[in-house]
């Protein structure tokens, strides 16, 4: 304790990462605020049925959580950063079949600035749709209509949507300033801040739920919590696993008038086991809408067909839910993985650099190798991943845990968590370690430096 302390001190003597670190609370803390203003014309005392909506998880819990409450406080920013999220996959997805994205992509800085100008216009028009949407949505989730004092009509619905639109934009301003003047990734900060936000309720639910009555006691909260801290270790082992590749490099020297090729050091390409993130589930997630939707229109609505779409995929802890859910993140695992680890770009650089893997001709074997090696680790990491996503349906259904505290057991929520917190001390620690100081994980004594 007295180490991390000191650690903590040595955080606060190097006066540029304490203005990041102040910079990012503060930021945050508005993002926070931010969350509870509530739109205006619309009567807070109504929006009980709403939340309690919201609290119980399914599809509304995932949209609530990942807002911090702001969806069910119909607040500013109830539409959250997600807009923003689903602009940059769009265009990151489109930039594999528009050779002018592909262009850009390839233009550095100058590029990036370009394609990050395209997904803030793209954020908008998704937002334009989704705030009306979000806004005539609230009467079928329980919002009375005397809860909107001015009515549904232009007069409330325009000044709404323009404030909806608005908390976005500024949301994602908030997560680009972080980013550029805080610590850490802030588009992921404020993703992780709004999770973090629910949790204690969700505790507090899950402690109230076990303690009153024979249901189980202070002895099954423990137990809880120890498989908790179990499955977090296990997902900071899916995002910090890599398989190292070995590269040895080859340099010319001049000796005696002539040259001849000396080896140089051995290096490593890490390949990540899980490369792609927790994208599958985000894309996964979104499809696993479709069924019950599908379920409520067309000729499916009054069939048996239809009837059990609805039934058992809006049920987001039930088999079938789960089963289609898993199946659909290892399928996108491969897929992202494709597209975002490309093996012949790879294998170019590493022949322009003059690097080879040992017993690998450059080139298109190199290429061949390093494909296969992905796929490899793939198929093990797509179905931790799966497992994870998965894993709040299985202590619903074993440990009868809260649904809303089942939530923070896996899926999207918990590895951003772990994600984000880990890129966070890996910069914090990046601070420490050019001033001489030992990282976050270790001790927080003064280096001595050999000149």
């Amino acid at each position: 304790m007295k180490k991390f302390i000191e650690t903590l001190s040595n955080i606060w003597k190097i006066e540029e990462l304490k203005g990041r670190i102040l910079i990012t609370l503060g930021l945050l803390l508005v993002y926070r605020f931010g969350a509870q203003v509530v739109l205006p014309g619309i009567d807070t005392q109504q929006l009980a049925e709403l939340s309690s909506r919201t609290d119980g998880g399914g599809l509304l819990g995932i949209l609530n959580a990942f807002t911090g409450g702001a969806f069910a406080n119909a607040s500013f920013f109830a539409l959250g950063i997600m807009p923003y999220i689903s602009a940059s996959i769009v265009v990151q997805l489109m930039g594999l079949a528009i050779p002018y994205l592909q262009k850009l992509q390839k233009e550095g800085e100058s590029g990036r600035k370009t394609l990050n100008q395209i997904t803030r216009w793209l954020t908008i028009g998704i937002c334009l749709v989704q705030a009306p949407a979000y806004l005539y949505s609230l009467g079928s989730l329980g919002v009375p209509d005397s809860a909107f004092i001015l009515g549904k009509g232009l007069d409330f619905m325009i000044p709404a949507v323009l404030i909806l639109v608005t908390g976005t934009i500024f949301a994602m301003w908030l997560g680009e300033k972080i980013t550029d003047k805080g610590i850490g990734n802030g588009i992921s900060l404020l993703i992780m801040v709004g999770i973090i936000a629910r949790m204690p309720q969700s505790f507090v639910q899950e402690f109230v739920s076990r303690t009153s009555g024979s249901n189980g006691g202070l002895m099954l909260i423990l137990i809880e919590l120890i498989l908790w801290f179990v499955v977090i270790l296990a997902c900071i082992m899916l995002v910090m696993a890599t398989r190292q590749i070995p590269v040895q490099y080859a340099r010319r020297t001049a000796s005696g008038g002539y040259e001849k090729n000396v080896f140089g050091s051995r290096q490593y390409i890490p390949l990540k086991l899980n490369a792609s993130g927790v994208m599958p589930i985000i894309f996964a997630q979104a499809i696993m809408f479709a069924p019950a939707y599908v379920g409520r229109i067309g000729a499916l609505k009054d069939t048996g067909a239809g009837q059990w779409l609805q039934t058992e995929f809006s049920n987001i802890f039930g088999l079938w839910y789960n089963l289609v859910f898993a199946l659909l993140i290892i399928i996108f695992t491969y897929f992202y993985t494709a597209i975002t680890v490309p093996t012949n770009k790879m294998a170019d650089d590493l022949k322009r650099s003059g690097g080879f893997i040992p017993g690998i001709r450059p080139g298109k074997e190199t290429s061949d190798y390093l494909d296969k090696i992905m796929s490899l680790i793939t198929f093990p990491g797509s179905l931790f991943l799966a497992v994870i996503a998965v894993l709040p349906a299985i202590v619903v259904k074993i440990m009868g845990v809260q649904q809303g505290w089942a939530l923070f057991y896996g899926g999207t929520s918990l590895l951003i968590l772990v994600g984000v917190a880990i890129d966070t001390m890996q910069q914090v620690n990046s601070y420490l370690l050019n001033r001489h100081y030992d990282g976050l994980m270790k001790t927080g004594k003064n280096r001595k430096v050999v000149a």
